[in-house]
């Protein structure tokens, strides 16, 4: 099943739902049809029991290059608040998504990935990255601050004074260094995207959905609480994984010496 819109491509197949950003000649960079497209497309994937896993990418030569700067000069005209209130209506619910997701999702970064466009990748739960790609914060370069979650993502992947740097001081973060900080899952050769992460997505879509999710929240919760806050939380999401049918079928399975198949639920 697949959905064409003129900024996002929308296809479900396997139990993975691939949202495709579809401005190739813009360097995928967000306008505001392309901002509401891409929110309602994570939202659709997020809300759909039958998607069990999203693959985030670009088309054409850029994964997104963040903000449209030529729509955002026409925009500035209006006045900065009513131009960045898309901060609050498109970048916070895409991301927040994006984030929160009972579902994993993986991020194949196809080429440039710049401000906004870098923040949605590390919003993602992997990076698969073709080797000729690479991340750039570039807020400071046209003088804003960080948006989309980067000042939450990153120094959670990086550390306090990487990201610190990395926002700063700009510059293209090359796939190979990438990987080396953590920004990256893993890295292929570019013919060897598309497959390599259409894989990854596609074995996570198999996997017990139920405990991924637990999995997410409880990694995300322990990153802002207290070890007992933390503990509590595990006893919490443990009853809710060992309550999934998947978690039946996983111990019948491993008595029976067979492969568990999952069934999401």
């Amino acid at each position: 099943m697949a959905d064409t819109a003129d900024n996002v491509l929308y296809e479900l197949a396997d139990g993975v739902a691939t949202v495709t950003l579809n401005r190739p000649d813009a360097m995928n960079s967000l306008d505001e049809p392309t901002k509401i497209e891409l929110r309602d497309a994570i939202l659709r994937a997020a809300a759909d029991p039958e998607v069990r896993a999203v693959l985030l990418t670009g088309s054409g030569r850029a994964f997104c290059a963040g903000q449209d700067l030529k729509a955002h000069i026409r925009q500035l005209e209006t006045g900065p608040e009513s131009t960045f209130s898309t901060v609050r209506e498109h970048y916070n619910p895409l991301v927040t998504a994006l984030a929160t997701m009972a579902k994993p999702v993986v991020a194949a970064v196809n080429g440039v990935a710049a401000g906004a466009g870098a923040s949605i990748a590390w919003a993602c739960d992997f990076r698969v990255m073709a080797d000729t790609a690479g991340f750039n914060t570039a807020f400071a370069g046209v003088a804003l601050t960080a948006d989309s979650g980067a000042s939450w993502t990153l120094p959670r992947l990086v550390g306090h004074a990487k990201a610190t740097e990395l926002l700063m001081l700009p510059r293209t973060v090359k796939a190979a260094e990438a990987l080396e900080l953590g920004l990256a899952t893993r890295v292929v050769p570019a013919d060897e995207l598309a497959e390599a992460a259409l894989e990854l997505a596609r074995r996570l879509a198999e996997g017990p959905t139920v405990a991924l999710a637990a999995l997410k929240e409880s990694v995300a919760y322990g990153a802002s609480h207290s070890l007992v806050e933390t503990l509590e939380k595990e006893e919490e999401l443990q009853l809710r994984a060992g309550s999934s049918a998947d978690h039946r079928i996983a111990v019948a399975a491993f008595v029976d010496k067979a492969k568990p198949v999952f069934t999401g639920r």
